[in-house]
């Protein structure tokens, strides 16, 4: 009896994500779902993003979190537009969430959405919120065998950062290793290799940005 209910609920976030899919497209509003572990970088990465990009997108961001609102302090101290949603206790954001917190937002004076998932490298990965992209974040103070622990979302994911590379020198994490685990997953996959500290390899990470918003835009 339980298969049904889990079905069902799949289901029904589907089609939530289904009518949030039509809604960004009517608007041309590129929308990346970021998941990663907790601690990988996803607030810095945006931080970064947002600071850097400001004069070129029209940005916004809905965070993520079990509790507090402090991603979402930080992301607004940038000056985009922040809406925090706090799970209380749930692993993942869902298509009904995202679609509460756009009433806070307004698609329409959007060229960019980021969804900062809560922490998790399962359940987020599931539940559809209506991107276009998910952006699987994996930093080099985790082991190098994340892609094949947790494959469904490096098969699923369009770019994957590698953030932190400048700690390398002081970790043992295989680059090679995990760049192949994940690309033998899924063989479109993009990969950047950036630190959100020191900026290296940031401009790749924007360059991919920059063909996914015009890719939409031409849609």
């Amino acid at each position: 009896m339980e298969i049904p209910v889990i079905r069902n609920v799949l289901e029904a976030n589907g089609k939530m994500a289904a009518q949030l899919r039509a809604l960004f497209a009517r608007h041309g509003v590129l929308v990346l779902n970021l998941i990663s572990s907790p601690g990988a970088g996803k607030t810095s990465l945006l931080e970064r993003t947002l600071s850097d990009l400001r004069e070129e997108f029209r940005m916004a961001v809905i965070e993520g979190d079990l509790q507090t609102d402090n991603d979402a302090r930080r992301v607004a101290a940038t000056g985009a537009r922040a809406v925090q949603i706090n799970t209380e206790g749930g692993c993942h954001l869902d298509s009904n969430m995202v679609m509460d917190a756009l009433a806070q937002l307004d698609p329409a004076a959007m060229d960019i959405l980021f969804i900062e998932n809560v922490g998790n490298l399962v359940c987020p990965v599931e539940f559809d919120c209506g991107e276009d992209a998910k952006v699987a974040l994996l930093s080099v103070t985790e082991g190098d065998d994340k892609p094949e622990k947790y494959p469904l979302l490096f098969n699923l994911a369009a770019c994957m950062v590698l953030n932190k590379v400048d700690l390398l020198p002081h970790v043992d994490f295989d680059m090679g290793r995990a760049r192949d685990f994940a690309t033998r997953l899924n063989k479109d996959l993009t990969i950047c290799e950036v630190s959100c500290r020191t900026g290296q390899g940031l401009e790749d990470w924007y360059g991919w940005l920059r063909q996914q918003r015009a890719a939409k835009k031409s849609a």
